[in-house]
């Protein structure tokens, strides 16, 4: 039997993956010189948000697929415009990235994605300084830096705007946090997109007109709305497909379906665009600092499972507590007419069918009799 869910979940995950490549890969091809050679990111961004607000519009307003969230003038203000500012700054000094270095390069250094964001969170004190997830910083970092000496076209210029963009990136995720949650507001790729987008699109329209627009009049640059257009409906599909699998499977799973996609990129990059060669000491690099990620990836998944017990158990009382309670309905079990009113309020059968090994473990040594009590 084909378990239907399952597939249609490794679907949604494909479908992730291509998309997101597909991305990367199409603003590459239409920001680079030697290619569409639109060289003006602020008008790619802008076009862009201009049309993924109109379509995150009929998505939550006309067809329903979304509900909007409560948002006031105080929240938009005080929240939405700040995550704005810098979810431009990160578009506008990625996309400018990709007019100095290759695609395979901008991959390798995004896996430094974890130390911006482990930074922003430590001044911005949403995270902790901790021993372990230093050392995984440290392990990224000196894996980049290795990867950036072995890459052949270096360019201190593109280096410097890829890192600029993650650490606004990674900003961006801490003001989220910090802003939008203590407010009790989530928002999900599609509802981030109509409340976002238009702010940055103002936030991005003004440097525009002031730095890109005179240049396409003297060079004479040529813009393709349907190309454009495109771009942006890859960029909305993008969203739907993080938002189909965050929803069927997790988090996590976006992040290990992440790793996956970038050595994918990497590889597809080499292909389609000649430029993008990589050497052996870029693959040790990125090895390098990919084991970081991952490490780093594990212990926020360790923490996360931690913080959902209660907080005044700790992990030594809750074994005893356990323990001490497996002892009562051993006690009860084998001696059915001592204390059975008194603790038959505090039974249920959840209890059991969590802990049932253990007693059936604790009752083997009284003999078969109380065995067979205790499976019926």
């Amino acid at each position: 039997m084909i378990n239907k869910p399952l597939v249609l979940t490794y679907l949604y995950l494909l479908i992730y993956v291509l998309l997101s490549s597909g991305v990367i890969l199409y603003n590459k091809w239409v920001l680079s010189p030697k290619y569409f050679q639109f060289s003006v990111p602020y008008n790619v961004d802008n076009v862009s948000h201009g049309v993924l607000r109109t379509l995150a519009f009929f998505l939550i307003r006309v067809f329903k697929v979304v509900a909007p969230v409560k948002m006031t003038f105080e929240i938009y203000a005080t929240c939405v415009v700040p995550i704005s500012a810098f979810f431009a700054s990160s578009l506008w000094f990625g996309n400018t990235a990709y007019l100095h270095i290759s695609v395979a390069f901008i991959q390798m250094l995004k896996a430094l994605m974890p130390v911006a964001t482990f930074s922003m969170g430590v001044l911005c004190g949403t995270d902790k300084p901790r021993c372990d997830v230093f050392l995984n910083m440290v392990l990224v970092s000196v894996g980049v830096v290795i990867s950036s000496y072995g890459e052949i076209h270096f360019n201190i210029v593109g280096t410097v705007y890829q890192v600029t963009g993650i650490f606004a990136e990674a900003l961006r995720l801490v003001l989220t946090q910090v802003l939008l949650q203590k407010k009790g507001l989530t928002l999900n790729p599609i509802t981030s997109l109509y409340y976002i987008a238009p702010c940055s699109f103002v936030f991005l329209f003004v440097p525009w007109c002031l730095l890109e627009k005179p240049g396409m009049a003297v060079s004479q640059i040529q813009f393709n709305f349907w190309i454009f257009f495109s771009n942006a409906l890859c960029a909305l599909a993008l969203n739907l497909s993080t938002f189909l699998v965050i929803g069927r499977t997790g988090a996590v799973t976006i992040r290990v379906a992440g790793v996956l996609k970038d050595w994918i990129l990497i590889a597809l990059s080499t292909v389609i665009f000649p430029e993008s060669t990589i050497t052996g000491l870029n693959i040790i690099g990125y090895a390098i600092a990919l084991c970081g990620v991952v490490m780093y990836n594990y212990i926020k998944v360790k923490d996360g499972h931690a913080s959902q017990l209660p907080s005044d158990i700790t992990p030594e009382r809750f074994t005893k507590d356990r323990d001490w309670k497996l002892e009562k309905k051993s006690s009860a079990i084998i001696n059915p007419n001592s204390n059975s009113d008194s603790n038959e309020g505090n039974f249920n059968g959840s209890e059991m069918n969590d802990e049932a090994p253990l007693v059936s473990s604790r009752l083997s040594h009284f003999g078969r009799s109380f065995s067979n009590h205790t499976n019926e």
